[in-house]
C-alpha cells in the first residue's frame, strides 16, 4: 500500500472506503441502524469510537461513521475524512431543546450554532459565525416535508458541559 493509500490513524479508513457524503452519529451502535437505509452497506472499519459503514443511496456512495461524544473526537473524524475527499457531513443524533414546542422525536435542523465550547477555537476565532450550508439546510427541510416529519429550523447551541445548564443545582461549586 502506497503512503497515499494508507489508512487514517484514528478512523482506520483509506481513500475509496468512504463516500463523499457522511452521516455522523455519536454512538457506534447507531451506525448499523443507519446503514440499513443504504444499498449494499458493509462495515468497512471499527477503530476506537469510529465505526464506519459504506453503501449507496440513489446510486451515490454514502457512509456513516460514529464520532463518539464531544468536539475533539468529532474534529478528528472530520479532519481525517476531509483528507479522504468527504465534502458533506451531516451530524445526526440526539439533542436537547429549551423550547417547549419542540417535542421528543421532532427533527432539529440547525442553520447556525452558538459555540459554547472550545474545539472550534482551534480553527476559527470566536467571533467567526458557525453557519450551515444553505443547500444542505434546504435539502433537509425538503426531505422533512416529503416524509411528513415534524421539524424545527433555527440556531442551535453546542456545549462542552452537557448537564451544566440543564441541572445547575447538581453541579459542583467552588
Amino acid at each position: 500500500m502506497a503512503a497515499t493509500e494508507q489508512k487514517k490513524y484514528h478512523i482506520g479508513l483509506a481513500k475509496g472506503e468512504v463516500g463523499e457524503y457522511v452521516l455522523v452519529p455519536g454512538d457506534p451502535g447507531r451506525t448499523p441502524a443507519i446503514a440499513k437505509y443504504l444499498d449494499d452497506a458493509r462495515e468497512v472499519a471499527f477503530s476506537r469510537e469510529y465505526r464506519t459503514f459504506t453503501g449507496s443511496l440513489l446510486g451515490v456512495p454514502v457512509s456513516t461513521i460514529s464520532s463518539g461524544m464531544g468536539g475533539p473526537s468529532v474534529a478528528i473524524a472530520i479532519e481525517e475524512l476531509s483528507e479522504l475527499g468527504v465534502h458533506t457531513f451531516l451530524r445526526v443524533g440526539t439533542c436537547g431543546a429549551a423550547q417547549p414546542e419542540i417535542k421528543m422525536g421532532d427533527l432539529v435542523i440547525g442553520i447556525g450554532a452558538v459555540r459554547s465550547e472550545g474545539t472550534p477555537n482551534g480553527y476559527v476565532p470566536p467571533e467567526y459565525p458557525a453557519i450551515a450550508s444553505l443547500d444542505v439546510v434546504n435539502a433537509l427541510v425538503d426531505a422533512s416535508n416529503a416524509a411528513g416529519a415534524p421539524y424545527h429550523v433555527g440556531i442551535i447551541r453546542s456545549v462542552d458541559a452537557l448537564y451544566s445548564d440543564l441541572l445547575p443545582d447538581t453541579m459542583p461549586r467552588p
